[in-house]
C-alpha cells in the first residue's frame, strides 16, 4: 500500500513508532479525518433553536386549540449546518456498497447503477400519487405491466402479484395463495415442510399464516433429503417451502422430483427466490414445478437495500395459483389499454382473489429501477449476470479452501455464495473474531453463523459486480485473518482495533439495551 505509484508519489501515511501512535491524543478527540462525533443531544441544547421566529404580536389570537406545550420538548436545537455535519460525520463511520465489496451471504449486495436512479427520478415516475386518476399515470402503469411481463418470462410462470413490498411479504403472499387454493377445494391441510437449508423467514412465514412447520433434513452434501421429504408427504401437508439455490450456496438438483412428489400428494411448492441472481436467464423455476416464488428486486435486479430504499418482492404464480392472486394488479387488455384492477371490477375479472397485501400497488420507485436494470442488460446480459455471479463465488471458494474449511466444497461448484466453517480455527477463536478482524481490514463482515447446518458458518456472496482485483484484495485480507485464526492469534479476540468503536458486549447490548438518551445528572 505504501509503495510508490507510477508517478513516483507515495500515497501512504508516514510510519510512526507504535508508542507515538498509541499515545497521540488531540484536544478535539478527532484523529485526522476520523472524526469523533457526539450524540445529537450533546451538540445542541433544548433551550436553543436553529430557526429564528418572530415573537407573537401582543394580543394575537391563540390558534393552538388547547394543544399548547406544557413542558419542555427535550429535543436539541441545531442550525442547518450543524445538523447536516452531524449526520454526514455519522455516515462516514458506516459502510456502504459504494465504499467497497459487501460480502453478506444470501443478501446479494450488488451495485445500484446510477442509470436506474436517474430513470426513477424522471417526472411522471417520481412525482405521482397512487390516488391519481388512472388516465393520468398510464406511463407508470405500463412500467408495472412491462416489468411483470419480464418477470413472468424469466421465471416461466403464469402470472405475478406485484404488490408485496419485501421478500418476506412476498412469502406471505405466496402462502396465502396456497391457503386460498386449498380452501377453494375444501382441503384443510395444516403442515408446511421446510428443509434445513431454507431461509429462516420460510418457517416464520408458514407459522404466521397458521401452519404447523416441520423440518426436513439435509443430506451430507448440503441438499434436501428427497427420501425423507417424500416419506413425510401426506394428506395433512399443504406444501413445501424450499430455497433454491439454497443457503449452502448449492443448487437443488432434485428440485423437479421434489415438485412432482409434492404435487402427487396434493400439495403446492413455494420457492424462496432470494437467490434468483445465481440462475436468472439460465433456469426458469416454472419448468421445475414451482407454484409460487417471490423475487427480491433489491437483490437480483439491483434496486437499493435497506436505508437506500424500500424493498420489493413480487410473487410469480403457477396457473393453479393465479386465480387467487391478491388485488390490485395492472393489466393490459386486448385493445392495448392499461388499467389497474381494483375491487370495483374484481367480481367480473378476478373473483377469487384472497384479498390484498397492501393499500396501493407496490413500490413504484423500485419497479422503475428494476425495469431500467432489465432493459439495460437484456436477456443475454442477465444470463451473463448469473454466470459472473457464480464465477466470482467459486473464485472465492477455491481461493480460500486451503485455509478455511469448506464443508460442501467436495459437493461440486457452488452457486452464488461460498460457505465456510470454523473447523480449522484454533481453540478459543470464533467466527465472530474473524468477522470483527475484517472490519480492521476495511471490509464489512460476511454473514455469520448462518446457515445453521454449518457450525460457525461464514457465508460470502461477492455478486457479479466485483472485479478480480477487488476480489483478490478481499481474499488476501481474509486469508491473512484465517491464518491468524488457525494459529490461535489472541489479538483476534480484541478486534476491531482500528474502527471508530471497539467491540461491544453484544450480550449486554441485546439484553440490556439503552435505547433512549438520558440527560446526565448534574454534578454535585
Amino acid at each position: 500500500m505504501n509503495a510508490p505509484n507510477r508517478s513516483g508519489w507515495k500515497p501512504g501515511t508516514p510510519e510512526l513508532p507504535e508508542d507515538i501512535i498509541d499515545t497521540a491524543g488531540t484536544v478535539s478527540g478527532n484523529r485526522g479525518l476520523a472524526l469523533e462525533e457526539k450524540l445529537i443531544f450533546e451538540i445542541g441544547t433544548s433551550d436553543t433553536t436553529g430557526v429564528d421566529l418572530p415573537e407573537p404580536s401582543p394580543g394575537a389570537a391563540n390558534r393552538l386549540g388547547g394543544l399548547e406545550r406544557s413542558e419542555a420538548i427535550g429535543l436539541p436545537g441545531l442550525s442547518e449546518p450543524e445538523t447536516v455535519r452531524h449526520y454526514t460525520r455519522l455516515s462516514r463511520q458506516n459502510y456502504a456498497i459504494d465504499c467497497g465489496i459487501f460480502p453478506l451471504g444470501s443478501c446479494t449486495m450488488k451495485h445500484n447503477p446510477r442509470l436506474n436512479e436517474k430513470v426513477a427520478r424522471l417526472p411522471g415516475f417520481a412525482d405521482i400519487h397512487p390516488l391519481q386518476p388512472q388516465e393520468t399515470v398510464q406511463g407508470a402503469v405500463e412500467v408495472m405491466v412491462e416489468l411483470a411481463d419480464w418477470l413472468i418470462t424469466l421465471t416461466g410462470m403464469h402470472s405475478v402479484a406485484m404488490s408485496p413490498k419485501a421478500g418476506a411479504h412476498g412469502e406471505l403472499c405466496g402462502i396465502l395463495c396456497i391457503r386460498a387454493a386449498l380452501e377453494a377445494r375444501g382441503d384443510s391441510r395444516e403442515v408446511i415442510l421446510v428443509p434445513e437449508s431454507a431461509h429462516g423467514t420460510n418457517p416464520a412465514t408458514a407459522a404466521f399464516a397458521g401452519y404447523r412447520v416441520e423440518d426436513i433434513p439435509a443430506t451430507a452434501d448440503g441438499r434436501v433429503d428427497l427420501e425423507a421429504l417424500t416419506a413425510r408427504l401426506g394428506p395433512d401437508v399443504a406444501g413445501v417451502m424450499i430455497t433454491n439455490p439454497n443457503t449452502c450456496g448449492l443448487f437443488e438438483r432434485d428440485m423437479k422430483a421434489i415438485s412432482d412428489a409434492v404435487h402427487e400428494a396434493g400439495g403446492f411448492v413455494y420457492c424462496d427466490g432470494a437467490n434468483f441472481n445465481a440462475i436468472v436467464g439460465r433456469v426458469r423455476p416454472g419448468d421445475l414445478g414451482i407454484d409460487a416464488m417471490h423475487i427480491n428486486l433489491h437483490k437480483t435486479f439491483s434496486t437499493p437495500h435497506g436505508g437506500g430504499g424500500p424493498g420489493s418482492g413480487p410473487v410469480v404464480l403457477s396457473e393453479a395459483l393465479s386465480p387467487y392472486a391478491p388485488l390490485p394488479y395492472a393489466a393490459r387488455y386486448a385493445d392495448g389499454t392499461l388499467r389497474i384492477v381494483e375491487e370495483e371490477v374484481a367480481a367480473e375479472e378476478h373473483p377469487h382473489a384472497f384479498g390484498r397485501m397492501t393499500a396501493f400497488h407496490g413500490q413504484m420507485g423500485m419497479f422503475t429501477r428494476a425495469l431500467a436494470y432489465i432493459l439495460s442488460h437484456g436477456a443475454d446480459g442477465l444470463r451473463q449476470v448469473s454466470g459472473d455471479a457464480v464465477l466470482n463465488a467459486n473464485y472465492v471458494l477455491r481461493s480460500l479452501q486451503d485455509v478455511l474449511d469448506a464443508p460442501f466444497g467436495p459437493s461440486g461448484p457452488c452457486m452464488h455464495e461460498a460457505l465456510f466453517s470454523d473447523d480449522s480455527f484454533a481453540k478459543g477463536v470464533s467466527t465472530l473474531d474473524v468477522a470483527k478482524a475484517l472490519i480492521d481490514e476495511g471490509f464489512h463482515p460476511m454473514t455469520m453463523y448462518f446457515p445453521l447446518v454449518v457450525h460457525g458458518a461464514m457465508l460470502i456472496e461477492p455478486t457479479e459486480c466485483e472485479s478480480k482485483a477487488a476480489l483478490d484484495q478481499f481474499i488476501a485480507s481474509l486469508r491473512s485473518i484465517a491464518e491468524r485464526a488457525n494459529a490461535g492469534d489472541p489479538s483476534l479476540a480484541q478486534a476491531p482495533l482500528l474502527a471508530p468503536r471497539r467491540r461491544v458486549d453484544e450480550t449486554a447490548a441485546a439484553r440490556k439495551p439503552r435505547l433512549a438518551w438520558a440527560e446526565p445528572a448534574e454534578a454535585l
